[in-house]
């Protein structure tokens, strides 16, 4: 779980903070590797890396502008991409934001692609994959207000396939008698609005993925076809797609370069490092966290999400809360021959 930082703000002003452990902002490093990279590809790069506790989100579309708006428009664009996933409506934003600097978009696609970072693939006309790559199913579930509990007092995500098998096994059975309801039973532990909730999400899903093959394939018996396989077809949501999987969907999944694939793994190592869990506990009930959660680069600049925020233990909840929160986006990019890192207000 993450960590807190201290009782109160003044303790930030009073150099408090120092104690707490900082990532590193590896901006040089990264550099040198997404030059090495764009000489083997012969064309710009853009990077979109999620750690663990990184997802795909709204406020993402803004830094990715920021690195666009200085580039131009492109022939064509390579897009590094290594996340769990997020949010669909934001992949489908990003998605087209890049489309406008781009003739062509490239994936590449060395490690994990999951859930709407597929999305995000599923905009380029090649989806290049290296040997331990995957992709997978988008089939969305939500976190409702009225969603169940856990054991740890956190609302749990609801997914449609989930609920429809409960209810296809329910009449399977062949105990069960005609007159047994099983949203009867399915009430009890699922609150009704939440499953509701969550066929509208299940269409709205549909939806983005055939809006952003659009970009590239013009065929809607395609289009639909290859986005009712990715949100209906797989068994979990975390199947892994691979290369041979995705190209019998219907996309156009190639082979990754090995040298292109070894260099993008070791942009990789220098992400991870910079998105290493940062850290500091203070008492059993108090912590604080300053991990780099999301990073976008292209040559010149870098872009990360850095959590900055204490966390408290609240005991008769059974639940962490957030303190003097002062997370944000900053930017790492070289003035006169100098890196300089400031706040981003996106």
């Amino acid at each position: 779980m993450p960590t807190t930082r201290t009782k109160d703000s003044k303790s930030r002003k009073n150099g408090a903070a120092a104690r707490f452990k900082q990532p590193p902002v590896l901006f040089d490093k990264t550099q040198t590797m997404i030059k090495k990279i764009q000489e083997r590809l012969g064309g710009k790069l853009l990077t979109y890396w999620n750690g663990p506790r990184g997802s795909v989100c709204h406020s993402d579309v803004t830094a990715l502008f920021k690195l666009l708006e200085h580039i131009g428009m492109q022939e064509k664009i390579f897009i590094f991409i290594k996340s769990d996933g997020g949010n669909g409506r934001a992949a489908l934003r990003m998605v087209n934001l890049i489309r406008r600097y781009c003739q062509r978009l490239v994936a590449l696609v060395p490690l994990e692609c999951a859930s709407a970072a597929t999305m995000i693939a599923l905009g380029a006309e090649d989806i290049q994959m290296g040997a331990i790559a995957y992709l997978t199913a988008v089939d969305t579930s939500l976190t409702h207000d009225l969603s169940p509990i856990d054991r740890d007092n956190d609302r749990v995500s609801v997914s449609l396939d989930e609920v429809k098998r409960i209810i296809n096994l329910w009449r399977k059975n062949e105990n069960a008698t005609r007159d047994m309801n099983p949203y009867h039973a399915l009430f009890q532990h699922i609150h009704p609005l939440v499953i509701g909730a969550v066929d509208r999400a299940d269409s709205l899903s549909l939806m983005l993925c055939e809006e952003i093959l659009s970009h590239h394939i013009q065929d809607q018996g395609r289009r639909s076809e290859i986005a009712a396989t990715l949100n209906s077809k797989y068994p979990s949501h975390a199947y892994p797609i691979l290369i041979n999987e995705a190209k019998k969907i219907g996309l156009n999944a190639l082979p990754m370069d090995p040298d292109v694939a070894s260099l993008l793994l070791d942009l990789n190592h220098l992400y991870s490092e910079m998105g290493q869990k940062a850290t500091t506990d203070i008492s059993d009930t108090e912590s604080h966290s300053n991990e780099i959660i999301n990073i976008l680069e292209r040559e010149g600049c870098q872009i990360y999400f850095q959590q900055d925020k204490d966390w408290f233990y609240r005991t008769e909840e059974r639940r962490w809360i957030v303190l003097n929160d002062a997370s944000g986006w900053h930017q790492a990019i070289r003035r006169k021959g100098k890196v300089a890192q400031e706040s981003l207000y996106l």
